[in-house]
């Protein structure tokens, strides 16, 4: 699976902030058995993030996105806007699936707004800016994410048998 990591900080971006999330995000997909393609860190700008989503998942070279932080409430927190205007079509099951594994760590997680989905033949995830909240968050869905990425590219196999295989 290609994969690429957007991290959405407008104090990394200015390098008044270390980025951290960037490379625990690239460990942790790499342990699993992703191939990261691509990495960029940008401002909390929703111009800016729909561009680079759009860029990226027209592009074909990925089959998988994660964005990084700007999922709250607070006025800069844009990124499932920006998301949700270049998706193809919605995943709301991961985004939900990752509020309800969070909130037994943390009730803040029920103000995640965080979303996924595809544009094209690319999924697009939206995970918390802290490197804690976003492996959490990931590793809460990733059961599903390989064999969803496998429907999305036309994979004709059973779904029953796979579900069957991963719950075992």
């Amino acid at each position: 699976m290609k994969a690429a990591v957007l991290i959405l900080s407008d104090k990394g971006s200015k390098g008044e902030r270390v980025d951290t999330s960037g490379p625990a995000l690239a460990k942790w997909l790499s342990a699993k058995g992703a191939e990261i393609v691509q990495t960029a860190l940008i401002p909390d700008e929703a111009d800016q993030i729909e561009s680079v989503l759009k860029e990226w998942a027209d592009s074909g070279a990925f089959d998988l996105i994660i964005t990084c932080g700007g999922t709250g409430v607070s006025p800069r927190d844009v990124t499932p806007d920006a998301t949700m205007r270049i998706l193809d079509r919605e995943i709301p099951g991961l985004g939900e699936e990752m509020r309800r594994a969070s909130f037994a760590i943390t009730p803040h997680a029920l103000l995640s707004r965080a979303v996924a989905g595809i544009r094209n033949s690319t999924m697009i995830v939206n995970l918390p800016g802290s490197p804690k909240g976003a492996i959490e968050n990931l590793a809460a869905i990733w059961s599903a994410i390989p064999h969803g990425v496998a429907k999305m590219k036309g994979d004709p196999a059973d779904c029953a048998e796979t579900a069957t295989e991963v719950r075992s």
